[in-house]
């Protein structure tokens, strides 16, 4: 039985076939077929953080595939500790044939899978986004008909996105520029992992954005402060200042660079309205594919259950 805790959890041979999954069944979409594959299967999330498009792409998703979906918070899950994690992970399981979830420790995601009877899908924690990283492979590889050798620059901190996304370029074989504040570059413990792992990575970093997406591809954005980092939200401001997408970055780039983002963006700090709504925007597209990418995630799962 298979999980998706991180993309470490992935070969790229295994990160391929779930990306054509999610292709075939967005072309049957797109004409109106929404295979009845998994008719009466349920999918369990179980949420400590709040989300517009995890939940509702996951929970559609598995609707379009006949399935149905449950929702949970920390305290209907019994996360706040009225119950051993363990006991929490075989009843659900139990009751469930995937199991998404939404936390801020990586840690939990994967002791929950180490109980579980069912596989369960890393929705987002503070170390790793791995559904997002593949729907962004799935979006890339609509827009340039291939992975192989793009050039992707993410201009922001070493965080669970763009960690995730070079862990993905490194799969595919992708250049990824990290261009970060001097005190925002990915942890050197992480970067000593990838190398054990895919030691002919191209994944490089930088402290000028400017210089860094000269030769982009796709330009790619975050928030400054997430979830559970509001505190902190002032001192990034300053330290992002400089780090701002907006049209001045974008026209460092080929005009043929796109434009992304995974979403809620903050307008008006690290992007500007013109480049969210301008023509080398594909964010919508990344966003619509959070739901495509799941169909291909949730049949690779089953299939391999």
């Amino acid at each position: 039985m298979k999980h998706l805790t991180s993309l470490l959890d992935l070969t790229p041979d295994e990160l391929v076939a779930i990306l054509d999954r999610a292709t075939e069944l967005k072309a049957k979409f797109r004409k109106g077929d929404r295979p009845q594959l998994y008719p009466g299967r349920v999918l369990a999330q179980l949420f400590e953080k709040p989300s517009l498009r995890t939940r509702n792409s996951f929970e559609a998703a598995m609707i379009h595939l006949g399935g149905s979906g449950i929702f949970l918070t920390t305290a209907e899950a019994g996360l706040n500790g009225r119950e051993s994690l363990p006991d929490i992970a075989r009843v659900l399981s139990s009751f469930s044939d995937i199991i998404t979830m939404r936390t801020f420790s990586q840690r939990l995601i994967e002791d929950v899978a180490r109980h579980s009877s069912c596989p369960v899908i890393n929705g987002l924690s503070d170390e790793r986004h791995p559904c997002q990283a593949l729907t962004d492979l799935l979006t890339l590889r609509e827009t340039f008909d291939r992975l192989q050798d793009l050039h992707l620059v993410f201009v922001g901190d070493g965080n669970n996105v763009s960690m995730s996304l070079a862990i993905a370029s490194a799969m595919t074989g992708m250049k990824f520029t990290l261009a970060a504040p001097h005190g925002f570059e990915f942890d050197p413990s992480f970067m000593k992992l990838l190398t054990q792992r895919y030691p002919r990575h191209k994944v490089g970093q930088c402290n000028n954005p400017r210089e860094a997406v000269k030769n982009a591809d796709a330009v790619y954005t975050d928030v400054w402060a997430s979830m559970g980092q509001e505190d902190d939200a002032d001192r990034r401001k300053k330290a992002f200042a400089d780090f701002q997408v907006n049209e001045s970055l974008m026209q460092a780039a080929p005009k043929s660079a796109r434009f992304m983002h995974d979403l809620p963006a903050k307008r008006g700090l690290e992007v500007t309205d013109d480049v969210m709504d301008g023509d080398q925007s594909i964010v919508f597209q990344q966003a619509e594919n959070r739901m495509h990418l799941a169909k291909g995630l949730f049949v690779w799962l089953l299939e391999n259950k």
